[in-house]
């Protein structure tokens, strides 16, 4: 029997009126659907953005078998734990067990084994030593991320491609207002996952003496919820500690609110637009 504490992975979900069947209680083949979600929590929580990632790592995983046992049913708005370890890494498999609980309550337990294979002729192929190497650390609870901290000229080039995608292509900011002219004398946080891969970017200016501004704070889309910003966001605190600033800024679009207020920021004035982007000033103080 699956105890949540050998799980180190868990994506939360409310159980929706369309999962549930006739007898009023969730279909018997949502809890795969459940299990399959939570994978892609799983690539999440390894810093690895799948399509990307895996172009990195030059293959795909298949299902090669999929297995399911139920213990006890969940009904609608039932918030639901699902926990996702890799259980096992053979020449070319990969085996998952899920477990889905309802509070201390185990609903279902569910193996999913996955094979490793070549894209373009779906045969399998050894599991690189990256990802065998990564997925082993996360589950020992070692550091799947570095997060590293310098100038322009050591991290401009990661941390512009970051911020494009997010802000230029994804936010359709103009491209004008993203390249400021702040960025050679600003420091910069760029965090790597264990491909290499820049995930998540950060800078720190001086706003005015005494005062830092953090800023450009963006995230690969595909691996928001997992952390990686407040990582980030506490290497450029620490930064502007460092160096003697007494408090430090920051210009918070409004659905990021939380976040910030969550890392000890407070508002400071009115909302306002900025980019066409509802923002309002946040502050931290030392």
């Amino acid at each position: 029997m699956l105890c949540q504490e050998s799980f180190r992975c868990f994506d939360r979900l409310r159980v929706r009126w369309a999962e549930v069947d006739a007898q009023k209680i969730v279909f018997n083949a949502h809890y795969m659907m459940y299990a399959d979600t939570a994978i892609s929590a799983y690539w999440r929580a390894l810093a690895l953005p799948y399509d990307s990632g895996f172009a990195r790592l030059e293959g795909e995983l298949y299902v090669k078998k999929a297995t399911v046992e139920y213990h006890a049913s969940a009904r609608y708005g039932d918030v639901l734990d699902v926990g996702v370890r890799c259980a096992g890494i053979g020449n070319s498999s990969l085996r998952f067990e899920i477990g889905i609980w309802n509070g201390q309550a185990l609903l279902s337990s569910v193996e999913l084994v996955y094979v490793f294979a070549d894209p373009a002729q779906q045969t399998s192929r050894p599991v690189p030593a990256a990802l065998r190497g990564l997925i082993d650390d996360y589950e020992a609870g070692r550091s799947v991320s570095e997060v590293r901290t310098g100038d322009w000229n050591a991290l401009g080039r990661d941390a512009m491609r970051l911020r494009m995608d997010v802000f230029v292509r994804e936010q359709q900011i103009d491209p004008a207002i993203e390249v400021d002219g702040r960025d050679e004398a600003a420091r910069h946080v760029v965090l790597y996952n264990r491909l290499d891969m820049p995930v998540a970017t950060g800078r720190l200016i001086t706003e005015s003496p005494g005062v830092g501004r953090i800023g450009r704070m963006a995230v690969e889309k595909d691996l928001r919820g997992s952390a990686l910003g407040r990582q980030v966001l506490d290497a450029l605190v620490a930064a502007s500690q460092a160096r003697g600033d007494r408090e430090v800024q920051l210009h918070a679009q409004r659905s990021a609110e939380g976040f910030y207020r969550r890392a000890g920021f407070s508002v400071l004035g009115e909302a306002y637009e900025e980019a066409g982007i509802a923002h309002i000033t946040m502050v931290r103080s030392f």
